[in-house]
């Protein structure tokens, strides 16, 4: 359906729309509006409803350089991506880290110290050193996004967008639904920085608004996206009986700090199944979770740390949460067990956060610059969510030029099952462990979504989800091996001949079209 922009209750312009309110959106913001761009932020939500806030461990950055490096860092990251990442990327990212902080610093944000007043850093799964930084003890994201929410830039709360415009030229606009109707900004360049699609499961550590509407948006733009297969499960989110929706994480810094994970028989759940035991990349982690919960047929293992000198002082955040469920962890077992948490990719960009549609930006957790690969390192997200903000940010002044009006709209219908339904589908079929049979069981529970064009928040995050639930399924059944995040049952061995990252973008039919991505640079 084609509609004259006239038919909108608001207008305006701007030289970037900025989508989201987090890390990577807010620090775009802020990096185009000091290069003197009229950029203007939207975001469904309010100022804390953003994955950010949530963010427990820290900020993976090199620190001491007598104890760490930076090839070191790259190389823990390689490690965890199991031969997808691409490591010019991942170079790119980590070599940044150092500036990106300062500059985070400089607008305030405060980090944890030591009694000699240096920065305290920890340790988490997958690192080979202590190089993780955090704020608050275990509210490192409640303190970044304190600290670029008092910025004091321009959002606009409450608005949720609808439809990326483009034209010959690239990007020519957004339409957004808002609490004044639905309106149309004019502008060349769109950053999506909607964050990630843990709201596909049951139980997750994402927020509700985590909707994987960035990824629905680039797709329906006509952008690719690559590496959706990898859904990251947190090992340890607090259990609770019949706990559905965002569940607190039991942050990897507890690990980090000595706890130990044991199950309901107290015996070790990574004895024997990693070099690095409880400090193993989370994948590995959460598989052998869920391999012990098959096994002894329960639903939750246990952190134990009640060993742990300080807890509560070192980890406020995770001891109120705990003592709400009526767990005092100083002297119980935690229960914990894996939820989603963190999807490894996204909308397929470089390093600067560009998509394939001119004009069209992503950072953050929607975006997938190579950093990731199949399993994303520890306390790498906000690293990245810093870093390529910063460079989209100073990426869209490209587009400053160009001049944008949206003429018409051509909107089309998109598959729409209940939130609900959508969870219950991929939960049950492509979660922590997957097989063919499951997986075509979803692809047929998903393809009973009815066509509408969504107009209310609801039918757009339904819409969303549904569309990435189907993007994700496709990949996923085509990745006919085991690796990082993506665990097949019936095809349990890593496959050399299958690295490479996967492509999928909706073709002129509508249709979801898949392609190989081969690597280059790639950590072999």
């Amino acid at each position: 359906m084609t509609s004259p922009a006239g038919r909108y209750a608001w207008e305006a312009h701007a030289d970037l729309v900025v989508i989201g309110g987090g890390v990577a959106g807010l620090t775009a913001a802020r990096v185009a509006s000091m290069r003197g761009l009229k950029v203007l932020t939207v975001s469904k939500g309010g100022p804390t409803d953003t994955s950010t806030q949530y963010a427990q461990g820290g900020i993976a950055v090199v620190g001491d350089l007598s104890t760490d490096s930076v090839e070191s860092h790259v190389a823990d990251t390689c490690e965890a991506g199991v031969g997808l990442c691409d490591e010019a990327a991942v170079y790119s990212v980590v070599e940044a880290g150092h500036e990106a902080v300062a500059a985070l610093a400089a607008l305030g944000a405060v980090f944890d110290r030591g009694r000699d007043g240096e920065v305290s850093r920890t340790r988490e799964g997958g690192h080979s050193t202590r190089r993780i930084i955090h704020a608050g003890g275990d509210a490192t994201g409640a303190e970044v996004q304190r600290a670029l929410n008092a910025a004091g830039l321009p959002v606009l709360f409450g608005a949720a967008a609808v439809q990326v415009v483009t034209n010959r030229r690239g990007v020519c606009g957004l339409v957004v639904s808002s609490p004044d109707g639905l309106g149309v900004i004019h502008a060349p360049a769109v950053l999506l920085a909607t964050g990630g699609l843990g709201q596909l499961y049951s139980c997750s550590t994402n927020p509700p608004g985590a909707t994987a509407d960035g990824i629905a948006l680039a797709l329906t733009a006509g952008a690719s996206v690559a590496d959706l297969e990898f859904v990251q499960f947190h090992p340890t989110v607090l259990f609770t009986p019949g706990g559905l929706g965002r569940r607190p994480l039991i942050s990897e810094a507890v690990r980090g700090e000595g706890a130990i994970l044991v199950d309901t028989n107290g015996d070790s759940v990574t004895a024997g199944v990693h070099p690095l035991g409880d400090l193993a990349p989370r994948d590995v982690v959460s598989r052998a979770i869920a391999a012990r919960l098959r096994d002894l047929g329960t639903d939750h293992v246990y952190l134990d740390a009640r060993k742990l000198d300080g807890f509560s002082t070192r980890f406020p955040n995770i001891t109120a949460s705990c003592l709400e469920a009526g767990i005092d962890p100083r002297t119980q077992l935690i229960p914990v067990a894996p939820a989603a948490h963190y999807s490894c990719g996204g909308v397929a960009t470089d390093v600067h956060g560009r998509t394939g549609v001119p004009g069209l930006y992503a950072a953050g957790e929607v975006a997938r610059t190579g950093l990731h690969g199949a399993n994303r390192l520890a306390s790498n997200s906000l690293l990245e969510g810093l870093v390529v903000g910063e460079r989209a940010g100073i990426a869209a002044a490209e587009r400053r030029e160009v001049h944008a009006e949206v003429v018409n709209v051509a909107s089309a219908p998109l598959p729409i099952l209940p939130r609900e339904r959508v969870q219950a589908i991929m939960t049950s079929h492509a979660s922590v462990v997957r097989d063919g049979a499951g997986l075509e069981a979803a692809r047929i529970g998903l393809a009973n979504a009815e066509l509408t064009l969504p107009v209310t928040a609801a039918e757009l995050e339904d819409a969303a989800l549904t569309v990435t639930a189907q993007a994700l399924v496709a990949v996923a059944a085509s990745r006919t091996e085991s690796r990082g995040c993506h665990t097949r049952t019936d095809y349990p061995e890593t496959d050399p001949d299958q690295r490479r990252s996967i492509r999928i973008k909706r073709g002129a039919d509508g249709e979801m079209e898949i392609h190989d991505m081969l690597l280059t640079g790639a950590h072999r």
